[in-house]
């Protein structure tokens, strides 16, 4: 059974779900801390058990759509009395009589961006937990860790037009047009563009222009200021005996569909138009994985600035494990011995020796040359106060700011330590100098760099008043070094600091 966006029920969903505050904050008050944390994990009891004997219309409604447990029809009926239990089964939400069956997941998603604080209800199929079994092959899933990741990293400039390669359940489209003019959503999956549609409906938002297709068919001859795309980057053997869902997978061998994007987005990006999604890359057998990616960004038929993070690697088994589990097979099984057999026969094939994880923008530069190439592992883990792409964006504007430098202009600037930044320092019993000076970044990726007394002393110095000129020259003094011969290796570990955050230009 598909969901049907009819646009006077979907409002009168919508009223009733505002009625009985189906909000986030109202069901975690009803189930508690605890049972909230176990759904988090993946386990409902808990909530179930907290809403027992509970027929209000939060209640009702939270066991129905949050945790897909059907319930009696009159208890249903009577939480939506604008829609009613006829415009349920109208919009395909429901099946069963009696017993109402829940056919879709409808869950509260609360959020913050450079806008505000606000919350959308997010429909999406019934997960592995409603089904109790594996996913049919074009499950759509709800908001999850990727698409949450996705949305942090989303740079909160200016943007008139955007476009969500591969929307899903549409929920990067809703975001994205809180604060651009025109959104287009595409994707290769029917199921996925009635759930988008659906989604924006019952959010309020009529125009999001949703499309049928795969990667930039559907934008042919189209430019954007953004491109956002979560992509069914899932690598997946080509066997008629392993499941190819939709949602994560694009129907190409390996990592040949993130390979498509990188060549693929540059001719859709206005000049100084921002592409940001996530992928994952092989590992082949003496073959760095970010130099594959090095290599399909260079051979772009339209050049690009790129910035690549790789936020993990796992080996060939761990992936296979990782994404079986994600499809519902159970661990032990014959099933998943199975599956697991043809996933490594497939790494196998390529030689493939670890699969990397990460995040990827791409920026076509306003003048047509590239000026930022920058590809790294990091590893630390992402403070959660505020939004990385913020930083991101911070980030751009600083290299921008910084990179036709010569060393003398870079010497000529004054700046400030960010106010984030700390230092530790570790010492040997008994000594008075430091075996390890640390800086730490606490916003951002969270970086932590270990520097020298030299770097250290420049940081430290760093509040606006002197140039790093003068602080250099300071520094050679009090340590009876070379002026010049500490500027040589100073200047290129300052203009690190800018780029990742922990210096900043003085206003």
């Amino acid at each position: 059974m598909h969901i049907h966006a009819d646009a006077t029920l979907i409002a009168a969903l919508a009223t009733d779900l505002r009625d009985a505050r189906f909000t986030s904050e109202s069901i975690r008050a009803a189930w508690g801390v605890a049972a909230d944390n176990a759904f988090a994990r993946g386990t409902r009891v808990p909530a179930l058990r907290a809403l027992k004997n509970r027929t209000d219309a939060t209640a009702v409604l939270a066991r129905f759509f949050v945790l897909g447990v059907a319930q009696p029809s009159s208890d249903l009926a009577a939480a939506l009395p604008t829609l009613g239990l006829d415009g349920l089964h109208t919009l395909g939400l429901v099946a069963g009589a009696d017993l109402s069956t829940p056919t879709v997941l409808i869950r509260p998603q609360s959020f913050v961006d450079e806008a505000g604080a606000g919350e959308w209800w997010v429909a999406s199929d019934l997960d592995e937990t409603a089904l109790g079994g594996a996913l049919p092959d074009d499950h759509v899933v709800g908001v999850g860790g990727a698409s949450l990741t996705l949305a942090a990293l989303q740079v909160p400039t200016p943007a008139r037009s955007v476009f969500d390669l591969g929307t899903g359940c549409g929920i990067q489209a809703l975001r994205a047009r809180r604060h651009a003019e025109r959104v287009v959503a595409t994707d290769i999956s029917e199921n996925a563009l009635a759930f988008a549609r659906f989604n924006a409906l019952l959010n309020g938002v009529t125009d999001i222009d949703v499309r049928a297709g795969s990667l930039f068919e559907p934008v042919a001859g189209e430019t954007f200021d953004r491109i956002v795309s979560n992509p069914p980057f899932v690598i997946t053997p080509r066997r008629d005996d392993v499941p190819a869902y939709e949602y994560r997978d694009g129907g190409m061998q390996g990592d040949d569909l993130v390979a498509a994007v990188f060549a693929g987005v540059g001719e859709h990006l206005a000049p100084g138009g921002i592409a940001q999604f996530l992928g994952n890359w092989e590992y082949r057998w003496g073959t760095d994985g970010l130099d594959r990616v090095r290599a399909w960004v260079e051979n772009s038929p339209v050049p690009l600035d790129a910035w690549v993070i790789e936020r993990e690697q796992l080996d060939p088994a761990e992936y296979a494990a990782l994404w079986i589990r994600d499809g519902g097979t159970v661990q032990g099984t014959a099933a998943h011995e199975q599956l697991l057999d043809a996933w490594l026969d497939d790494f196998s094939h390529r030689n493939v020796t670890a699969i990397g994880f990460g995040y990827v923008l791409l920026r076509r530069p306003l003048d047509g040359e590239p000026t930022l190439r920058r590809f790294e592992r990091v590893t630390t883990p992402i403070p959660a106060e505020g939004t990385i792409g913020a930083h991101l964006a911070d980030m751009l504007a600083a290299h921008d700011a910084t990179v036709a430098l010569s060393d003398d202009e870079l010497a000529a600037l004054h700046l400030i330590t960010a106010p984030d930044v700390t230092e530790k320092r570790h010492y040997l019993p008994g000594a008075e100098d430091p075996t390890v000076i640390e800086l730490n970044q606490g916003s951002g990726f969270g970086r932590a760099l270990s520097v020298d007394p030299d770097l250290a002393a420049l940081v430290g110095a760093c509040d606006g008043e002197l140039s790093v000129q003068q602080i250099n020259d300071a520094i050679a003094e009090l340590m009876e070094l070379d002026a010049t011969s500490l500027r040589a290796d100073l200047l290129p570990r300052v203009r690190e600091l800018i780029m990742t955050g922990f210096l900043r230009l003085a206003v």
